[in-house]
């Protein structure tokens, strides 16, 4: 078997918002075709038009060459000796970043026809199950452009993900820091309020987490904070500090009440060896495409059981990327949840749409995938109504 074509479709919601935080407003959905009729699906949460460019351009040495043509006519059931190939391959425009999210999807398509071939589903593929099944926390984006409004929000979508069967949920509650909704700025008290008033709405024995999204210049004023939501009892705060500040990862790792959940935005296992060993986060949160795919996400699932630490991985995008992580976290024995953006509680079409298989909750689990590859099926309709390239 020999990958024939590889296909670049963009998606963008048609009424998406630049000042909103979501980024499954787009979506990237890669296509790896091979000479005997399997195709493979993948997706990378980052700018779509870039990753498009990256997997599309040409080369013209050594290490710089296209991530395209240094697939075509390769075997696709060797993902990890083609992970290799692409990463030396494309070393001086890829390495990290951009680079390694565009192998990213394209590695998830692999994984996907690697599977297909075999007939099994990728999380035997990669290593067997650990787990009975997956628990997922809905993952939970305010809407409103006021304070008030968000942390009603919030407390309305947390109150539905309960009624809906989950046991868990993240608030993203994203009320000052750089990626404040709509150019909000407001005072730490604000977020213990919301943080609060979920707690009231939901009980005692549902679990939360909390994404602050980078929201403290420094970990100092972090700590201060997250003091005051203790009682509260979180499972994790997510993105407390600038994702570089290490020396303040670690600071909270040894200070905190609550443990601290990062990593979302890391490429490769080298990034996040530094920000387990020097950073010392609780959690780590490999994105699956933004990692380097399934190839590099389960390298870094190792790494951080061999340190005690816990994997929950981050997925904000479609139902492909779920089921990414829904396999990862069947292989991992340390993934106690993955990120499940419920698709009735998610403002952008594509989570609703595009796929037509959605993983199901049965008593607040997800049953371990038993279709072969990634196991989602794709709706053309909603392929061709968003495409725009």
């Amino acid at each position: 078997m020999k990958i024939s074509k590889i296909e670049c479709v963009v998606l963008l919601v048609p009424d998406y918002d630049s000042a909103a935080g979501s980024s499954a407003q787009d979506d990237i959905v890669v296509f790896v075709h091979t000479d005997e009729g399997l195709t493979g699906i993948g997706e990378v949460d980052t700018n779509p038009w870039v990753a498009k460019a990256m997997i599309e351009a040409r080369g013209t040495h050594n290490i710089g060459l296209g991530l395209t043509e240094l697939l075509l006519g390769q075997d696709p059931l060797q993902p990890e000796r083609l992970w290799e190939r692409m990463y030396m391959g494309s070393m001086m425009t890829g390495r990290r970043g951009l680079g390694i999210c565009a192998m990213g999807a394209l590695d998830m398509a692999l994984w996907d026809i690697r599977g297909k071939a075999l007939g099994q589903p990728c999380w035997q593929l990669l290593g067997g199950a650990k787990k009975e099944f997956i628990t997922p926390y809905a993952s939970l984006l305010p809407t409103g452009r006021t304070v008030k409004d968000q942390r009603e929000s919030l407390v309305s979508k947390a109150k539905a993900a309960k009624l809906a069967g989950f046991t868990a949920a993240k608030l993203e509650v994203m009320f000052n820091g750089p990626y404040a909704h709509h150019g909000l700025q407001e005072s730490n008290a604000s977020i213990v309020e919301a943080v609060a008033a979920c707690r009231e709405a939901v009980g005692k024995d549902f679990v939360i987490m909390v994404d602050v999204c980078y929201c403290w210049a420094t970990a100092k004023e972090a700590l201060g904070v997250m003091t005051q939501l203790e009682p509260y009892n979180l499972f994790f705060l997510e993105t407390p500090i600038r994702i570089d500040d290490l020396e303040g990862h670690r600071f909270l790792s040894e200070h905190s009440p609550i443990p601290i959940a990062a990593g979302e935005m890391l490429n490769t296992r080298f990034e996040f060896q530094e920000l387990m060993d020097r950073g010392n986060v609780d959690v780590a949160q490999p994105d699956v495409g933004r990692v380097g795919g399934f190839t590099e996400a389960k390298r870094v699932c190792d790494m951080a059981g061999d340190r005690g630490k816990l994997i929950v991985p981050h997925c904000w995008k479609t139902g492909i990327g779920i089921a990414a992580s829904a396999h990862l976290a069947v292989a991992t024995a340390h993934c106690p949840y993955i990120e499940f953006l419920p698709a009735h509680l998610a403002e952008s079409v594509l989570r609703r749409e595009l796929t037509l298989d959605e993983l199901h909750l049965v008593d607040g689990k997800i049953p371990l995938p038993k279709v072969a590859g990634l196991g989602i099926q794709l709706n053309p309709d909603a392929l061709g109504k968003y495409r725009v390239n």
